[in-house]
């Protein structure tokens, strides 16, 4: 006997009551916003959540050129990613470091700086960590 899954449920749907799933696509080819910074810049698309591509190119620093924008000691952006290209040295804020290349898919936590090695450009894609990056904080009243 063949089970089919044809539905599924929604937060802020009645209970017991589901919505059918639909198709969602969107693409990079033409993002929805851009956020762009000094060596770098997040393409945004919104399927299911905020995804974002990120490019950053040789001599980018998180530290140098994002900090100024979030005015957070480090990276407070939680990042879900696959790289696709290049090689991003991070050290997490308890000291512990690692290059990521191309092909790593990589679980992030807050608490971060990191930085372009050498002359390829990185791009990763994230699924989590960039519905507020590069985003200007906004002001208290």
């Amino acid at each position: 006997m063949e089970q089919r899954l044809s539905a599924l449920e929604y937060p802020g749907s009645e209970k017991g009551e589901s919505k059918m799933a639909k198709m969602e696509t969107k693409s990079f080819n033409s993002p929805e916003e851009v956020r762009q910074f000094e060596k770098g810049k997040v393409e945004l698309v919104t399927v299911g959540g905020a995804i974002g591509r990120g490019l950053f190119q040789p001599g980018w620093r998180w530290s140098k050129h994002v900090k100024p924008i979030a005015k957070t000691t480090s990276c407070e952006a939680p990042h879900f990613q696959y790289q696709v290209s290049g090689t991003m040295h991070v050290v997490m804020d308890d000291g512990t470091e690692k290059d990521l290349k191309a092909g790593d898919v990589v679980l992030l936590p807050s608490g971060h700086d990191a930085w372009v090695v050498g002359n390829e450009p990185v791009v990763v894609v994230d699924f989590q960590g960039m519905a507020d990056y590069a985003k200007a904080p906004k002001s208290s009243k």
